[in-house]
């Protein structure tokens, strides 16, 4: 056969054509994605399918309470540049911590020598704080997927493990004494682990069964990831799966920027502070923020809050960057699944360098998780001004943990444990909702607290009291949710450490509504009750059988003043045992019997009077 070869004929015709005005190169339009809306909508429920059984598969193969109880942990699917695809949230500050961590691992693997780089069968591992943003504890497996030979995208998990060398119980002020650092490296090379990393972590670990254990777990989570994940590649093929993920992340964009315009035009500023660093004690940390809205994109200035402190309570850059797009995903796009970077592309996020939200090494990281959640509280202070129908006021915003380590008389062995796990608290109100009592506090998203009976049977601990703590939600209009408190006493000789905050700025209230109670420490030391923790800071103290301590937390703000709120509401409340006849008659201005029998024209005098 003879090649084909142009026609002469079109040449001709354009010759006797009148000359053509010059044109301006214009680059070639983006090429159109083929997946259609049903493609779209299978992969978006696929993709939620993948991460919902890894994260089913971390918590049935986990060994600590804390990932299969209280589900501290998160995990995630990727795009091959590290941008997110779907969470499994545990913690909702991983929204940004991981997508960051897979993106350091690219750049450091990019700049290794020639045949370091990935290839299928790694697994890649760093729990280094300063690049997922958090603790030590935080362990961090990545996994490169390839399909056809090509880089196609990545699952990630995070998992708190119990301990990870370091000291226990007592404050650290730089990142060295707070346990086993590993840089970014690959735990796994082609499919053969690095057996000499095993061993040394298994060295620096206190109970390396258990960190072996949730290691393994984690791992398992991953292989779910790809294997799921290669299921839907093979079965719909590389570039549509890929299309259609483009497709999701480009709805969830529209619906985060149609949503971001109905917002007022405007600066928005709040400001709250912490407590303290736990070694400058009484010395104030700065929460200052400034939200800037304009058309549908919005601006979260968080350059001016406190520098990073000597104690433990600061967080790297990508939590800085967590906390703010939290917030806003909260404001504009809070029941958009999966959760993806498509949803937070309207946002900029303005941070200064060595603050408490975006420390520098060598500072100290270990109760990283405080004063985010706080950030993305008062975020929601600034926003009241403009949309107080979409914010809430403040929550008790702590952990409110007791963290107890001893030698277990059942066998001998040190236990590290023993109060189960992050303690509910009290939710602020919003404009017309009463907020969420014992709800675990906004960093831990989806973790749970642990029953109070397990936690019996794993430590040696008896559980005396865990209740509802009365008249600790801020009054309103709506009253803030409930906080609880819980009574411990140790079976053996224990040393305790807590890190409570938020203590002396207690949650606020919105539009008039009262502040609800703050987080609280108290103890019976020798029969004698003990409360001169003013900041909840407790560190290295020993407690024997028959000694106990009560964790408080504290109660969420309310919203509107509270002599609007409904009578009937406030005796269904007293009647509860939520609110004090005393503070009903005083504060809500309502007579009513300990049973919650309204008194109507008591109540009536007592409003038309104030």
């Amino acid at each position: 056969m003879k090649a084909k070869t142009k026609s002469s004929k079109p040449v001709s015709r354009a010759l006797k054509r009148p000359a053509a005005k010059a044109r301006v190169s214009r680059p070639a339009p983006p090429r159109a994605n083929r997946a259609d809306a049903v493609l779209t909508e299978i992969i978006r429920n696929g993709v939620l399918a993948v991460t919902e059984e890894m994260k089913t598969n971390l918590m049935r193969t986990a060994y600590n309470p804390i990932i299969y109880e209280a589900l501290d942990f998160t995990v995630g699917l990727y795009t091959a540049s590290g941008e997110t695809v779907s969470i499994g949230l545990g913690l909702p500050s991983f929204i940004r911590g991981m997508a960051e961590t897979i993106k350091a691992k690219l750049r450091h693997f990019a700049q290794v020598g020639p045949g370091d780089g990935l290839e299928p069968g790694d697994i890649l591992v760093t729990n280094d704080a300063y690049t997922t943003g958090s603790h030590l504890y935080h362990f961090t497996f990545t996994q490169p997927i390839f399909f056809d030979g090509k880089l196609t995208a990545f699952v990630c998990t995070m998992a708190h493990w119990n301990e990870v060398g370091g000291v226990l119980g007592s404050m650290t002020t730089d990142i060295y004494s707070e346990g086993i650092q590993i840089p970014i490296m690959k735990y796994q090379k082609a499919g053969v682990v690095n057996q000499d990393l095993v061993e040394i972590i298994k060295m620096n670990v206190r109970i390396p069964e258990k960190a072996m254990g949730d290691l393994r777990a984690q791992i398992t989570a991953l292989k779910t990831g790809e294997r799921r994940f290669t299921e839907l590649l093979g079965r719909y093929g590389r570039e549509p799966v890929l299309d259609a993920i483009r497709n999701i992340m480009d709805n969830s964009e529209a619906a985060a920027r149609a949503r971001t315009r109905t917002i007022p035009d405007g600066t928005y500023e709040a400001e709250s502070y912490m407590d303290d660093d736990g070694v400058e004690v009484g010395k104030r940390i700065p929460i200052r923020v400034k939200v800037i809205k304009k058309g549908d994109e919005m601006t979260i200035d968080l350059s001016e809050i406190g520098k990073q402190v000597r104690g433990f309570y600061n967080s790297g850059p990508s939590t800085g960057y967590g906390c703010a797009q939290v917030a806003y995903k909260c404001l504009t796009s809070p029941t958009d699944y999966p959760v993806n970077e498509g949803s937070l592309r309207p946002l900029k996020v303005i941070t200064g360098g060595g603050t408490v939200v975006t420390a520098v090494r060598p500072a100290a990281m270990r109760v990283w998780m405080t004063v985010p959640m706080t950030v993305v509280d008062t975020v929601f202070k600034a926003m009241s001004q403009a949309i107080p129908g979409r914010t809430i006021a403040g929550h008790f915003a702590d952990l409110v943990s007791g963290y107890v380590n001893g030698i277990n008389p059942k066998d001998g062995r040190l236990f590290i444990g023993g109060t189960g796990g992050p303690m509910g608290g009290g939710w602020g109100a919003k404009l017309n909702e009463d907020g969420m009592s014992a709800t675990v506090c906004q960093n831990d998203g989806d973790t749970h607290n642990a029953p109070c009976e397990q936690t019996e049977v794993k430590f040696p601990v008896l559980i005396r009291r865990h209740a509802l703590r009365q008249d600790s939600g801020g009054a309103g209009r709506f009253r803030g949710g409930l906080g609880a408190e819980k009574v411990v006493e140790p079976r053996c000789n224990v040393t305790l450490g807590t890190q409570m905050e938020r203590v002396n700025c207690p949650p606020w209230g919105l539009e008039g509504g009262h502040s609800g109670k703050g987080n609280q420490i108290t103890m019976v030391i020798d029969g004698k009750e003990r409360n001169d923790y003013a900041n909840g800071k407790v560190f290295n103290t020993r407690l024997k059988p028959g000694d106990s301590f009560t964790l408080h937390s504290g109660g969420g703000g309310g919203f509107g003043l509270p002599q609007l709120r409904d009578p009937e509401r406030v005796a269904h409340d007293v009647k509860q045992g939520y609110v004090s006849n005393r503070v009903a008659r005083e504060i809500y201005l309502v007579a009513c019997s300990d049973d919650g029998v309204l008194n109507d024209a008591e109540t009536q005098r007592l409003r038309s009077a104030a």
